[in-house]
């Protein structure tokens, strides 16, 4: 498989973030893709970075986390960045990888970034190859 892949990272949680990554290029690597890692200060920036690089890569991989706090801004966020993120793969009919954990807390997290556990950078990565094929 020969596909230019971006995967473009929210680091604001570093220690999800690099798990994420990490599940996600495995995944890569195990399929024979290339693959180039940017990071964007948080999940709400994601969508910008994909739009900028649309024409430079086949397919995109979302990674980053989102935890609930005491306001509404953790709706506001999840809501906003997945839809963005889904306006952009329709509307340049393109894959893009959804792999932005939304957890109420850091443990969540944790679970679902961990390598050898529910790793959805890992499910980010295969829904993109598949969607390439």
């Amino acid at each position: 498989m020969n596909n230019k892949i971006l995967i473009v990272s929210a680091n604001y949680y570093t220690e999800i973030s690099r798990n994420l990554e990490l599940g996600a290029i495995n995944t890569l690597k195990e399929n024979g893709c290339e693959y180039k890692v940017i990071n964007a200060p948080g999940c709400f920036e994601i969508p910008y970075l994909i739009k900028k690089n649309i024409d430079s890569f086949n397919g995109f991989i979302s990674l980053g986390c989102i935890i609930k706090g005491d306001t509404y801004h953790f709706e506001v966020i999840a809501n906003e960045t997945s839809r963005k993120i889904m306006d952009l793969s329709v509307d340049f009919n393109i894959p893009i990888g959804f792999g932005i954990l939304t957890c109420y807390d850091l443990e969540q997290a944790k679970i679902r970034c961990d390598i050898n556990q529910k790793n959805k950078g890992r499910e980010a990565a295969l829904a993109c190859i598949q969607l390439l094929k």
